[in-house]
């Protein structure tokens, strides 16, 4: 566009400056043509005042001023639709060695300036075949326009700054299309890892119902009562992990549509954490687990819902047992400062990568294990903890290390006196 613009400035520059050289030229010679009037009858030769004036080299400096031509100019500037340009002008002769008859005021600072200005020369020359063709010096217009640069510059802002906006809506578009079909293909994964994650979960439980049922349809295990009660106990525990399995779920739809009602009234925070290790015990023996257990808070009332921080506090030792090495070694402490009472669990397990720790609160996210399907889960567990800890206004922050373990660390705000 620069370029274009460009150029048409300068055709509308030297077309102006034809029709000023013709006009000048026209104006300049408008007197009587001597050889045309031949010798009739009566015909007076004219006087020799008259012939020397005739005779005499006509120049443009001797007919204009320089305030008629750059008056001319700029009406010719006007008519070629370049109203507002500025230039500056000069006109030279040979009878001078071509220095400068007529200039305009501000014409030798700008003439030098071949970088940022733009010159234009026209040749003031005698129509061919005219009385005067051989009698005139030979005279040349010289006009520059200054900045042309700014001045195309100026005359296409509007058409850079719609190219600039309309290029920033075409971005936008750009990048919101890529990232909803990048989204897209995320949510798909999520949703293919989930199908497959919850197939798994819920055929395992149920291959053992059933052939738990099978061996209870089998004549020697109906007439003996304790294997019967084993069968059924069976039953029974896959019976309820499924129920917890499906509660996962119900609960984490309830997070999508906000319906979760928080039941806050004081809750120790000691007795909780004292109650989940008694339940963690037969998974903590199971991996000949060590516990570094430190209840050092002075103050471990808050106010929560007991079931949800119960069950946030037992998914992190949930997590830090899936995700153990052979020998199991766990720290669980907490302290009080301030209006917070902080839990720090730490575990010796597999870590974590920097982009896992990004993500590791994001819903259905789970970290690869391979292809080998040793954790069980939803990838539900972490994003439930991040919930429910928001919902009670507190903090939770992560640190690991690939090989060295996990650090979680939770604040909660102290129930507030009175």
């Amino acid at each position: 566009m620069l370029v274009v613009k460009e150029e048409q400035l300068s055709e509308h520059v030297i077309k102006a400056m034809d029709k000023v050289g013709e006009e000048l030229m026209e104006q300049k010679f408008a007197l009587p043509n001597i050889k045309k009037q031949g010798f009739r009858p009566g015909f007076m030769m004219p006087s020799d005042q008259l012939m020397n004036e005739l005779m005499k080299p006509s120049t443009i400096a001797k007919n204009f001023t320089s305030f008629e031509i750059e008056e001319k100019l700029r009406k010719a500037f006007n008519e070629n639709n370049i109203k507002d340009t500025k230039f500056e002008f000069a006109v030279t002769s040979s009878l001078t060695f071509f220095s400068y008859e007529l200039k305009s005021k501000n014409f030798l600072n700008e003439v030098d300036d071949t970088v940022q200005n733009r010159r234009f020369v026209y040749l003031l020359q005698v129509p061919s075949g005219s009385d005067f063709e051989s009698l005139v010096p030979e005279e040349r217009m010289i006009v520059v326009v200054p900045n042309v640069k700014n001045i195309v510059l100026a005359q296409l802002r509007w058409m850079i700054i719609g190219a600039i906006f309309f290029t920033l809506i075409l971005c936008t578009a750009f990048y919101v299309t890529l990232t909803a079909l990048l989204r897209q293909k995320k949510l798909s994964e999520i949703k293919n890892d989930f199908i497959n994650n919850m197939t798994h979960e819920l055929k395992t439980p149920l291959a053992t119902i059933s052939l738990a049922v099978d061996a209870m349809r089998n004549e020697k295990v109906q007439g003996n009562k304790e294997k019967l009660h084993y069968f059924s106990g069976i039953i029974k525990e896959e019976n309820k992990r499924m129920n917890k399995q499906v509660e996962t779920i119900l609960q984490a739809a309830l997070m999508d549509k906000q319906e979760i009602q928080l039941n806050k009234k004081p809750v120790q925070v000691h007795a909780v954490i004292e109650g989940i290790l008694d339940n963690f015990q037969l998974q903590l023996n199971e991996k000949q687990a060590t516990l570094d257990l430190q209840l050092n808070a002075k103050n471990d009332l808050i106010a929560a819902d007991e079931v949800h921080f119960t069950n946030l506090v037992a998914n992190l030792m949930d997590n830090a047992v899936k995700y153990s090495k052979e020998q199991l070694h766990l720290k669980l402490s907490t302290s009080s400062s301030g209006k917070y009472i902080t839990i720090r669990l730490e575990d010796n397990g597999i870590g974590m990568s920097k982009e896992t720790q990004k993500r590791i609160f994001e819903k259905f996210y789970r970290a690869h294990t391979g292809n080998i399907h040793n954790v069980k889960g939803f990838g539900l567990g972490l994003s439930y903890v991040k919930t429910m800890i928001d919902a009670h206004e507190g903090k939770i922050k992560v640190d690991s290390m690939l090989g060295r373990g996990t650090v979680f660390t939770i604040d909660m705000l102290l129930q507030k006196e009175g």
